[in-house]
């Protein structure tokens, strides 16, 4: 088994449960700043899930890994938005 698609899947656990928690919180809450956190943890979701398809070599026109491809500016960008958005909803 690849070693990359063990990571992705360790991180895949926390991510997911932080998602869950996220969409529990915000159908009780439903205010702006557990909105701004589902958001931010469905990004990172996305991360994830993009590192499984890394890991699989799956989407191979997504050039994952190579510098400047679709697949790593989408990959930067969903995490930064992710890291950036599960802060700023717990704060507000």
């Amino acid at each position: 088994m690849n070693v990359a698609f063990l990571r992705a899947l360790v991180a895949l656990v926390p991510i997911s449960i932080c998602c869950v928690w996220s969409v529990v919180v915000f159908l009780r809450a439903g205010a702006v700043g557990t909105f701004l956190q589902l958001l931010g943890a469905g990004r990172l979701l996305v991360v994830v899930l993009m590192h499984v398809a890394e890991a699989l070599y799956l989407f191979p026109v997504m050039q994952w890994g190579a510098p400047h491809s679709v697949g790593h500016e989408l990959d930067f960008f969903s995490a930064l938005l992710g890291l950036t958005l599960v802060p700023i909803g717990s704060v507000v």
